[in-house]
């Protein structure tokens, strides 16, 4: 024990510190940040089209220093039992719908061309989510821009209301290696405002994204979402804001997505992804 503590007296003189001191979160680095919008068929009164959705994830992405353009782009919404996707397709599990038309392709491609990272997110009720990733990506994975596939667990064996039900390890692994077998850099991400409903351990090549609102104040915003990067550490974490239930405070901000992403990334060292939400995307980003 003497030995030791004549040890530990000189790594402290000589500013060394032990080989296995975790690092701190401050001294993590950040990595890579993508900015920009949740997309839904359903969030925004009107699809203002292409070329609009383009230009917000390049507005979002100018208001932080190196970011990327990015966006969670949902191509399948809740629909009965299980989910629809806003494609063609073949799908053996009945609670997959597949659409008449590709309503993605065209957008997507002009992500490809502006340098976005593209998410493509399902909202699965009671399908096959192995199934799902597989009809997606096979049919996106051309596009230089996806980056990976996500889960919104509010509708994940739900269909009532956005609940959904926790992410097991053995789901969460299976599915990154569901994702990584069309391309080994892709990512999962899983989203929920519940860190329970989370992988209890598997962090392995999962992108966390918190989706809560109702928020009391900028600053209860800020603490919840600080909680949920702390809890995830240092795996990345990404955040959707902008709900029309916080503008009673954030329409009083001077740039309320910069504002925000700006205390996210001083708050929260690990977040990647900043996306402002399609609700009231065009009160922030008007049409022109």
């Amino acid at each position: 024990m003497k030995i030791f503590y004549i040890l530990l007296t000189l790594l402290l003189l000589t500013g060394c510190t032990p080989i296995n001191t975790p690092p701190s979160p401050t001294n993590i680095p950040r990595p890579p940040l993508g900015a920009g919008f949740r997309y839904s068929s359903y969030g925004p009164p009107y699809n203002p089209g292409t070329e609009y959705w383009a230009s917000v994830g390049e507005q979002m992405a100018a208001k932080f220093p190196n970011a990327k353009p990015a966006t969670i782009w949902i191509v399948g919404i809740l629909d009965g039992e299980g989910t629809y996707l806003s494609f063609g397709c073949e799908a053996e599990d009945p609670n997959i719908h597949c659409g008449y038309a590709d309503v993605n392709e065209q957008t997507l491609t002009l992500f490809d061309e502006k340098g976005f990272e593209v998410w493509l997110q399902v909202e699965p009720g009671n399908a096959n989510v192995d199934e799902l990733i597989d009809i997606v990506l096979d049919q996106y994975k051309h596009h230089p821009s996806v980056v990976g596939f996500g889960v919104d667990v509010e509708w994940y064996k739900s269909t009532d209301g956005p609940q959904g039900q926790p992410i097991t390890d053995e789901e969460a692994k299976r599915w990154v290696a569901g994702v990584r077998e069309h391309n080994p850099e892709y990512r999962l991400f899983l989203k929920h405002w519940e860190k329970d409903w989370m992988p209890p351990t598997e962090r392995a090549g999962i992108f966390f994204v918190d989706d809560s609102q109702q928020f009391q104040s900028f600053e209860h915003m800020v603490n919840e979402f600080r909680a949920w990067g702390k809890a995830f550490t240092p795996a990345p974490v990404g955040f959707q804001y902008g709900y029309s239930t916080d503008k009673v405070w954030w329409q009083d901000l001077q740039d309320p997505p910069k504002d925000i992403g700006q205390a996210l990334l001083k708050n929260v060292p690990n977040t990647q992804g900043l996306f402002w939400v399609d609700f009231t995307v065009l009160d922030i980003f008007p049409s022109k």
